[in-house]
């Protein structure tokens, strides 16, 4: 298995717009890029603003009543489209270019020119794109045909395992998550050949009329570890479990960062959905059997849910895991099964996503790769295609 909506979701990073505007200065001016930041304003106070960057440094400037202000459009790299702002629009959460005052003298730096992007605009596109992310493919990849662009995707609807083809073209936007991470904004442009069996692979696009084939217009894919396990123990201090790896019967020490997410199945739910699990393969085998070799279906399994919901008040798989309650490292106990979603890197183990109250699902081997159509989408999805 590959990492997530979400497409939570696979935004475009707000920050690529105006990085993009320090590129496009002249030399002159990159040359003193170091008198600019980017960042986003952590707080206001009278017309002083506190800026974090991504780098984590706190920088403070005071906005005099000169200073130009500008606001940009999420993605715009265009500063002539940029509109005229006052210091009142600014907002904290808002992502902001710098540029400080070189003939300032005082304690605080002074502002030249601000070039915004509210973080209201950022939302509003993040939820266009998420829009579209989520009417295109997600699933596990099956095969790849570097030469004609074609690649085959296992995705899930239910308990139903149904395979697309992914067709990439030469004006496709090819992407993969950056080692250690599941944000879509900091995926990074890469080659087909970088995709490979197993892998999650998030496409968008035109759809043909049966949804059998995709004309993707972007594509973001990734490798992630699948790690069905036992608790050893939970260190809330360090933020990490240790687990036995199932597969490997080897202890892993797996991070939990604050934006990993951590849920617990009810029991009942668990027992039903492994149940279902069962049935749908049963079925698939009994399928195959009837219709004789050679007649190339492979089966076809039961869907988890015929009318969306079923007689179980249950509707698609990746929405029960979603809905499940949030728990904290500290809750978990000894012994206790896990299902997790991981990346690897230096750093070590760090997890996606980690579903408590599996019991039922890992004495049933056909349920232990119900997480790969567990979205790894981090709410970051409109970086994708930038």
């Amino acid at each position: 298995m590959k990492s997530g909506k979400t497409i939570r979701g696979m935004a475009v990073c707000p920050l690529v717009a105006l990085a993009a505007l320090l590129l496009a200065a002249t030399p002159v001016a990159r040359a003193q890029a170091a008198s600019r930041f980017l960042g986003s304003i952590t707080a206001i106070s009278g017309d002083t603003l506190t800026v974090k960057t991504d780098a984590g440094q706190l920088n403070q400037v005071q906005v005099p009543s000169t200073a130009q202000l500008k606001r940009i459009e999420p993605g715009q790299t265009d500063l002539s489209k940029a509109e005229t702002m006052d210091f009142a629009s600014l907002a904290t959460g808002d992502r902001v270019l710098v540029t400080l005052d070189p003939n300032s003298t005082g304690a605080t730096p002074q502002a030249l020119r601000i070039v915004a992007i509210k973080q209201a605009d950022v939302a509003r596109k993040q939820q266009a794109e998420a829009a579209v992310w989520s009417q295109g493919v997600h699933g596990l990849v099956k095969s790849v045909d570097a030469a004609s662009g074609v690649i085959q995707v296992n995705t899930r609807q239910g308990l139903q395992t149904r395979e697309v083809t992914v067709n990439i073209g030469n004006s496709t936007v090819l992407k993969r998550y950056a080692p250690g991470s599941v944000r879509f904004d900091q995926a990074q442009p890469a080659p087909i050949s970088a995709i490979q069996p197993g892998d999650q692979l998030w496409a968008r696009g035109a759809k043909s009329a049966d949804g059998s084939s995709i004309a993707a217009d972007g594509v973001v894919s990734g490798s992630f570890l699948s790690i069905p396990g036992t608790v050893l123990s939970a260190d809330t201090a360090a933020s990490t479990v240790t687990v036995k790896d199932l597969a490997t019967k080897k202890p892993v020490t797996i991070h939990i960062s604050a934006d990993a997410q951590l849920r617990r199945l009810d029991s009942a739910v668990a027992t039903v959905i492994a149940a279902r699990v069962k049935g749908a393969q049963a079925g698939s085998a009994n399928h195959t059997a009837n219709t004789g070799p050679g007649n190339g279906s492979g089966g076809t399994q039961r869907p988890f849910s015929q009318s969306g919901t079923g007689g179980t008040g249950f509707g698609d798989l990746e929405s029960i895991l979603e809905r499940a309650p949030a728990i904290q490292p500290g809750s978990l106990q000894k012994g206790e099964a896990v299902m997790i979603v991981a990346t690897e890197d230096a750093s070590g183990v760090n997890a996606i996503k980690l579903l408590a109250g599996v019991e039922p699902l890992l004495e049933a081997p056909e349920a232990q790769d119900l997480l790969s159509s567990w979205s790894l989408n981090q709410g970051e999805s409109e970086a994708a295609t930038e």
